[in-house]
Formats: C-alpha cells, structure tokens, sequence
C-alpha cells in the first residue's frame, strides 16, 4: 500500500465555510493557526500552478532556503570551486541577513597541495569581556594588607603603585523581568478614640502601580523581542510577581500616549530624508478578518471593502547627517501607501528623495517624485535559485556582482564620503558591470539562455531594471540594496511569529509606536531600556517639545534639564 497521501480537491468556497464553522468553535490562538495553515495551503497550491515556480523559491518562501553566500551556493552546484584571481575574493558579498562576505567562521582552509587544510580556531566560545557590561554594579575591594606607596613586600626595594585596570570578578544573577517592592507602612489605633495612624510613605513608593521602567521592560519585551503578554504573564507568575496579559496590554497603551509626540515628530522627520528605503510584510489584524470583518462590511463601517490585504510596513529614512530613522506602519495599506502618507509632511523646497526597494509596484509612492532605486541583493537572489540548474553561468553573474558588492562594504569600512564612494564605484564597479550587461545581453541574443528558462527570467529581471539596479554608479550616496529596511522588518515579523496577531488596529498602531522608537534607538546605539523610561518619566517635557527628546539628543537634552536643577538649587542652599 502507498504512503503517499489522498489528494483531495477542495474549493476556496469549502475553505471559507469550514473556517466559518471552526471560528465559532476554536479560541482566537486556535483560530489563527488553522487560518495561517490554510493560507498556507493556498498560496503553495497557487505558485505549484505558476510558471517559473523553482523549488529554491518555495524553500525560501517557508523559511527552509539556507546560506546565500556565494561560497556555499556554487558549492551546491557541484562544481568544483576555482581560487580567487589576483584582484582578490570573488565570494563577497554585502554584510547583511540575506547574504555575508566572508567564509562561515569555523570553515576549513586549505593549506597546500596534500595537506590536511587546518582547523580555523573558534572565537571565544561565547565569552564576554568584563568591559561589555556598562550596566553592571562595581564594588570596589581593598587589598586586605597593602596600600599604594608603601614598599614591596616581597623585594622591600620598590614601592607600590596602583594598576589603571583592576582585577575584575564578574557574576551574573537571575531575577524577574519585573520585580515588585512593597512597603509595609506601620500602623497605630488609639485605644480610646479609636484614630489610625500610618506611618508616612517614603518618596520612592509615590507614584502610580507600575513604574515607567515596568513598563519600558513589557514594551520592549512583547514589541522589541517578541514574546507574547500571555508568555511574560506565565513567567512571572511562577517567579512569584504575577502579571496579567490583560494588565501588560492597559499599561503598554498608556504609555504609548506618553511616548507618541515622539513618534510623530519622527514620522515629520523621516518625510525630509535624504534617501528612504520601504518594504513590507503581511500582519493579521483580528478586526478586519472573519466575523469581524463581515459585521464591519454588513454596517457599511469598513472602506473599500474590496481591499483584503494587511501589511505591516517598514520605512528606514536616512535623514540629513546620515542619520537613520526607523517607522513601523501596520494597517491595510500597503508600503507605497503609507510612504505616500509620509511624504505628504516633507518640505515643498527639498528635491526627490532617493527611493529604495524591491521592484514591487506597491511599493512605489503615488503622486510623489522620487529617484527610484532597485535592490541589487534581489535581482541577485533570482540567479542564486537556478544555481543547480546553470551552474557555469550563475557562477559567472555572483562572481562578478561579489565583487561590486565588496566594493560597497569597503566604502562603508572606510568611512568615505557619499562622492568619494560614488568615485570609487564610477572606478572600480563601473567596468564589472558594463562587461556583466555585455554578457547577459549576448547570453540571450545568442539564444544561449532561453528567455522563458529560470535563468533567462532571471537576466531579464536584471536587464529590464538595469538603471534603477545601478543608481549607485551615477547619484552619490544611492544605496546598493535594501538591507538595512528589510533587517528592520525583522522585528515585526518576530512579532508575528510569536504573538500572531493584534486584535483591532488600536493595537497594531501601539505596536508601531513602540517599534518605532525601540529600532530608531538600536540604529543609534542608544539603549532602547533607558531611552523609552526617560520619555515616560519627562513626558510633559517630551509633549511640550518632542524635537528634544528624539534617540540622538535626548541626552544632551536630560544633561540641560540636570544643569537646570541644580541651579535652581544653588540659590536655597546658599540662603
């Protein structure tokens, strides 16, 4: 007997019943699974029927592709690995989630003809120096004997100095990611009168339940990690400080009204920037899905009720100074939508910006000028799927866009200026690519490449986006890639992995705030912990003029507001 399974033919009308009847049945978490299952099922059986449809694309679409390094990818291939011309490797790559320059650390090297090639020594093995450890307590300790200045005990010729770095003893110790004080107030009654006295409360027990840095911790947990509130709830229940889901919720929508000036004005800014980068992912938003959505349409209270889609949308804007700015936009507008909105706030006297994304027509802002830019790693990422398949000429494609790529990490090693890197890539990226549009042309002319193969879809990706792939070669500071925006996504995808969906758009938009403010902090290497408790604890200031408290002045703005205090003090103490 076989061990394939039955096929069955369902339509999507038996589809849409059964997730009618088991909505209604099944838990929301429950649901959503069954749901994801069956958008699952439905989006493989569509690309199954599609042309072109590679088994690397559907690996990749359910997570299961590995490395993109071009290393690994031409070793798939079974072609034997040639070694690298006198112009250097011809394996870099851009430094990035979707693809690496250098050799995964631990890979053998070969040595010489014969020999065993050497093992690469591990780093570290995950050991941490004392240094990284900013937030760490310093207790200093005395020697129990000696002290600077006296003579050597051991010689009695020299004298005792003290060493700039001690000996340090590091250890590290577990608690709550919210940990509760209690102050137990003592109290009196009057044996006659009956009058209860209660001892004063200290200063640090004024305030309201849950501190600002509670919640910048469940903020930053359920938006910034990705652990769901129902998951911090069971921890923290069985480490003894019990904190509802329902609890986290009310306090994370509080304080994000504190913190919302704040993501405004970031909104304000990335509308200036120089260059912005957008892409997007899918998002379940309970309220627009299902019963929920139908009771919407049938009141006539949902817009464009033909519109299904729901995005989460990721916008990095490099503003003026080269400074990064992160935006999270989740609703059903997709990415060209929601940077269309954006735009709106941008200055009538600034010219286009540089706009990078994939070659997705959503993606395009409507009704605003921009110099569009493609990803390079994209068009790459279409070559590197038919490897196996055309071994010899993907060779040839990754090798020679390696090397543009590795010109792009060697300018931002170097630090050189938006000219100075789009010199060196006139000079050195220019001919690769010249000669690389040269070869695919005649790959196809030649009918070397059929046109409707893999391959020959995958040139013609590149050819017919030819001046938007290469905008780096004729605009100073034009990107390569999209990386930067697609690694910022990241965080909203891990949101959805673990937490699966929000339940209405108030929701989702409180995610954004969070995401918002939490990676623009990261891109600055800020602590996001200390970033977002010192918004809620001056938030009159930060509503009063959210400008001084974005991640890259807030703290020249808390030094001023420390300076002010102590002059304000200075005078009581001299009187």
């Amino acid at each position: 007997m076989s061990d394939a399974p039955e096929i069955v033919d369902v339509s999507m009308e038996a589809l849409e019943g059964l997730l009618a009847r088991a909505e209604a049945c099944l838990c929301p978490e429950d649901y959503a699974l069954l749901k994801g299952l069956v958008d699952n099922q439905v989006i493989l059986a569509r690309l199954v029927r599609e042309r072109g449809t590679t088994i690397a694309r559907l690996r990749r679409l359910f997570g299961l592709a590995g490395s993109e390094k071009t290393a690994d990818v031409l070793g798939k291939s079974g072609k034997v690995e040639e070694p690298p011309g006198p112009g250097g490797s011809s394996d870099a790559q851009p430094a990035s989630d979707i693809q690496a320059k250098a050799p995964s650390d631990g890979a053998p090297q070969a040595t010489a003809a014969g020999e065993a090639p050497a093992k690469k020594k591990a780093k570290g093995h995950g050991r941490v120096p004392a240094s990284d450890y900013p937030e760490a307590s310093h207790i200093p300790v005395s020697h129990q004997t000696l002290r600077v200045g006296e003579a050597c005990p051991d010689c009695t010729r020299g004298t005792l100095f003290g060493l700039k770095e001690p000996a340090r003893i590091l250890r590290i110790v577990g608690q709550a990611p919210l940990v509760a004080v209690c102050w137990d107030l003592t109290r009196m009654r009057c044996s006659a009168c009956g009058k209860v006295f209660t001892a004063r409360a200290p200063e640090k027990a004024s305030g309201p339940k849950h501190d600002e840095t509670a919640a910048s911790m469940m903020a930053l947990l359920r938006y910034g990690t990705g652990v769901p509130l129902n998951r911090l709830a069971r921890l923290q229940r069985d480490l003894g400080t019990p904190v509802p889901a329902s609890t986290q919720w009310g306090v994370a929508k509080e304080s994000s009204d504190l913190v919302r000036p704040v993501f405004e004005e970031l909104c304000r800014r990335a509308a200036q920037g120089d260059i912005v980068h957008n892409d997007d992912t899918y998002v379940r938003i309970l309220e627009f899905m299902g019963k929920r959505r139908a009771k919407l349409v049938s009141k006539g209270e949902l817009p464009d009720p033909d519109r299904t889609g729901l995005f989460t949308t990721a916008i990095v804007s490099i503003t003026q100074g080269g400074k990064p700015i992160a935006l999270f936009l989740t609703g059903r507008k997709h990415a060209g939508e929601n940077l269309g909105d954006v735009l709106r706030e941008r200055a009538a006297c600034l010219p286009p910006p540089i706009h990078m994304s994939d070659a997705l027509d959503r993606n395009v802002p409507e009704g605003h000028a921009v110099v569009a830019s493609n990803c390079l790693a994209h068009g790459r990422r279409h070559v590197v799927d038919e490897v196996e398949n055309f071994p010899n000429e993907c060779r040839h494609l990754l090798e020679a866009l390696g090397k543009v790529f590795e010109v792009d990490d060697r300018c931002r090693k170097e630090g050189l200026s938006p000219e100075e890197r789009l010199h060196v890539h006139q000079r050195q990226s220019g001919p690769v690519m010249d000669d690389l549009r040269k070869w695919m042309r005649a790959q196809l002319e030649d009918k070397r490449v059929e046109p409707n193969s893999g391959l020959g879809q995958a040139i013609n990706y590149l050819l017919k986006r030819w001046d938007k792939l290469t905008l780096f070669l004729r605009v100073r500071g034009a990107p390569i890639d999209n990386n930067i925006c697609e690694r910022a996504l990241k965080m909203a995808i891990r949101h959805r992995n673990n937490s699966l969906f929000y339940k209405t758009q108030l929701g989702a938009h409180v995610g954004d705030v969070w995401m918002t403010l939490i990676h623009t902090a990261q891109l600055h290497g800020e602590n996001p912990f200390h970033y977002l408790t010192a918004l809620q604890r001056h938030a009159k200031a930060v509503a009063a003029s959210a400008a001084d408290w974005l991640p890259w002045n807030y703290r020249t703005t808390l030094a001023d507001l420390a300076g002010s205090s102590a002059a304000d003090l200075a005078p009581a103490a001299a009187a």
